[in-house]
């Protein structure tokens, strides 16, 4: 299965990532959290916001290159203050 998902640096509160991957998701922030992806290595450690699961490769890298466009540029900074604003009142 294939999973598209979002993190926020807790380094830099202004750096999000958006990633693809077939690992299990904790493994694969694991990763990120170790610097072992050169894209994000700078800016860890970082905590897993938001995924979604695929059956699609295909469907799977669309999805990734919304969330990296314009419009889902927009969509990544709703997911972020909405996490952030639950987690501030115990979500």
């Amino acid at each position: 299965m294939y999973k598209v998902y979002l993190l926020h640096s807790l380094k830099d509160t202004g750096m999000s990532y958006v990633g693809l991957t077939i690992k299990e998701i904790d493994k694969r922030v694991e990763e990120h959290n170790k610097g072992l992806s050169q894209y994000t290595k700078t800016f860890k450690p970082w905590r897993l916001v938001y995924y979604e699961l695929f059956y699609c490769r295909t469907c799977a890298e669309k999805r990734e290159q919304f969330l990296k466009s314009g419009v889902g540029y927009q969509l990544r900074k709703h997911l972020l203050t909405f996490k952030n604003s639950s987690l501030k009142n115990g979500g």
